[in-house]
């Protein structure tokens, strides 16, 4: 009986066999996938059945025939080898390639850049549309107390330590090791500017607030020490900062919003239009340039500067040159 089963057992796995290959063979059979409109990923979860993972090649527009899919898998065995993670699919497969990918050790790793200047709001909108998580989620590890104090942060949040630059994450990454990972980076640059840091008198949250606000006046890198250098005279000489971009973040973190009258009066704690010294926190998340601006100003005697509306700034020593400036640029 033992060997009648055994038989039939290679029989029916011949048969199978023979029945996967000739389905890859017969055109429309299984066409595996004219590419799809676009990459995709496709996530295969620890523990799926191969029976959802074609499932789930089906719907990404990779596979057109899931079960002919199968069957060669069955055939091959290769049903059993697939591994869980994420898959990139950017081009028609056949059967042997989308199954060699699938049990393959390639790592598809998920690169996002954040450039200097963001405000964690929109960092957490950037992440979210790398595909790595959603945003709410990236809000409340920003604001778990646990973290803060593990990384030594302010009570004013995370805000201006998520490091701008480029990262790759591996599949399915937490979006707390991705935030760590953002600390961590900060910290190493903020180590490395320790020194000019002491000399300046700054400490690390008064560098990070003042690069922010830098940062926000002005993306180019000829000016960012001359903009540092103006508010460090201003901050020498008891004088306002009276930054703009501190009233719009202050205000409602909308930058397409024209400031008012109204925004310039009002007592909000971001408003450097009324309260003396830097903002109780940073306003964006430097990166190094500004930074190092922030601990290292140019030597001038300028205290205003105005935009020239084409990204450059007209820097000033007296308020009558300034206002001059004003009238030729921004009236």
């Amino acid at each position: 009986m033992r060997t009648i089963l055994r038989v039939f057992g290679v029989v029916a796995a011949i048969a199978l066999l023979l029945l996967g290959y000739a389905a890859w063979r017969v055109d429309g059979w299984m066409k595996l996938a004219v590419a799809p409109p676009r990459p995709v990923v496709v996530v295969v979860p620890s523990g799926a059945s191969f029976r959802e993972t074609a499932e789930r090649l089906r719907r990404a527009g990779v596979v057109e025939r899931p079960l002919w899919l199968r069957l060669w898998a069955r055939a091959t065995g290769a049903d059993r080898l697939v591994r869980s993670g994420e898959f990139l699919f950017s081009e028609p497969l056949t059967p042997d390639e989308v199954l060699a990918k699938l049990r393959g050790s390639e790592s598809f790793a998920r690169r996002v850049t954040i450039p200097e200047g963001l405000t964690a709001r929109q960092i957490r909108g950037a992440l979210e549309r790398a595909g790595l998580g959603g945003r709410d989620v990236y809000e409340c590890v920003m604001k778990d107390p646990e973290l803060l104090a593990e990384f030594g942060l302010p009570a004013t949040g995370m805000e201006g330590y998520l490091f701008p630059d480029t990262y790759e994450f591996a599949p399915a990454t937490p979006p707390r090791e991705v935030v760590e990972r953002m600390l961590r980076r900060f910290s190493e640059v903020s180590a490395q500017l320790a020194e000019q840091r002491r000399d300046s008198g700054l400490s690390e949250e008064e560098m990070v607030v003042l690069a922010s606000v830098v940062e926000k006046e002005t993306g180019r890198d000829g000016e960012r020490a001359m903009v540092a250098g103006v508010f460090h005279n201003r901050m020498r000489l008891g004088m306002k900062l009276q930054s703009d971009p501190t009233i719009i973040y202050g205000r409602d973190g909308d930058w397409s919003k024209p400031i008012r009258r109204s925004d310039l009066a009002n007592t909000q704690p971001y408003n450097t239009y009324v309260h003396t010294g830097l903002p109780p926190g940073p306003i964006a998340n430097p990166g190094r340039a500004a930074l190092e601006a922030a601990v290292a100003p140019a030597a001038t005697k300028a205290l205003y500067f105005v935009s020239r509306n084409d990204g450059t700034h007209v820097f000033s020593k007296s308020l009558r040159d300034h206002n001059r400036a004003v009238r030729k640029y921004q009236r």
